[in-house]
């Protein structure tokens, strides 16, 4: 059994590979050519291809303190029946990233993916004899990333059971094991040998227990790192609490990603990344001259509840 420390760093070894993020990106929306999946979101990346995000949206949605549960929950019929024209509905790629800013999204996501990864591969773990928190995360980055019974099978051919080898061994010989699958593999999979090299470098120092802190990849994991905000959340400030322009440095923050989601339910080009810059402001001027207002591309107060409004009460 691990710690919640060592549960939480095992899961950010896999977050690093995931999202190049310690905490994992929970507003990450990516649609990459050819892939089956089609639209990904999240921190352990559902799809839309699989079903999983019609899923994980409908455990958010039926949350009554879903800040966002209302505009998605029109969606939910066509994520369902994997409409696959979603793939390029930007308001609703723009709705997902905001999403993640609401703790209830993130906290849903941390359910729905421990409930579908981390749970099986402590299963898997058990069945094999494995206990050390590395390994555990060895198999669990296997359960997210694929294939893990064809490893642990291929693993027992090749190199011999656990009961024969002892795990230290057993889980170096696993990750030589994949590491030569993967770089044999469809070539979007042979990239990602860097996965096995990386838990390779963490055996040959000895790092079985995850002792904190620990550098995968060039990031950080320690106690402090775990805690933190994840990155690309915002918590504030809320809308209506400050006006909105061009500054240096540029104005970020929860105000405007939700003033960049009202100008993407209007259907305007634009991506709700929470910083106010030239393009956020192109568009407030353009959106004041289609209404009567003078074009200045600052957002007052008055501007930004309207837009907040229809970015929150979206109904197709």
């Amino acid at each position: 059994m691990l710690t919640a420390t060592q549960k939480k760093t095992a899961q950010a070894i896999v977050n690093i590979f995931e999202t190049g993020s310690v905490l994992g990106d929970y507003g990450n929306v990516t649609l990459l050519p050819g892939d089956t999946g089609h639209l990904t979101f999240g921190r352990s990346q559902v799809t839309l291809g699989s079903g999983n995000l019609h899923n994980l949206l409908r455990q958010y949605c039926d949350n009554p303190g879903a800040r966002f549960g209302a505009p998605l929950h029109q969606y939910l019929s066509r994520l369902q029946s994997r409409d696959l024209s979603l793939d390029h509905d930007q308001y609703l790629h723009n709705l997902l990233q905001a999403s993640a800013d609401d703790v209830v999204m993130r906290e849903t996501q941390d359910v729905f993916f421990d409930h579908r990864f981390w749970q099986s591969a402590e299963r898997i773990a058990g069945q094999i004899g494995i206990t050390t928190p590395l390994g555990v995360a060895v198999i669990y980055d296997s359960v997210v990333h694929g294939s893990v019974v064809r490893m642990r099978d291929r693993t027992n051919e090749q190199a011999g059971t656990l009961a024969a080898l002892g795990e230290q061994l057993w889980i170096e010989a696993y990750v030589r094991t994949r590491r030569a699958w993967l770089a044999g593999n469809r070539l979007d999979l042979r990239p990602t040998v860097y996965r096995m090299d990386a838990f390779q470098r963490l055996i040959d120092q000895g790092y079985w227990g995850l002792e904190l802190p620990l550098v995968v990849r060039g990031l950080e994991m320690s106690r402090v790192t775990l805690e933190a905000t994840p990155a690309g959340c915002f918590d504030g400030p809320q809308p209506g609490s400050r006006t909105l322009a061009v500054q240096t440095p540029l104005i970020r923050g929860l105000d405007v990603r939700l003033v960049q989601l009202g100008l993407s339910a209007l259907r305007t080009n634009i991506k709700a990344d929470g910083i106010y810059g030239n393009t956020s402001a192109r568009c407030i001027r353009e959106y004041q001259a289609a209404h009567g207002l003078p074009a200045t591309g600052i957002a007052d107060l008055s501007l930004i509840a309207q837009l907040v409004a229809c970015g929150t009460n979206f109904s197709g």
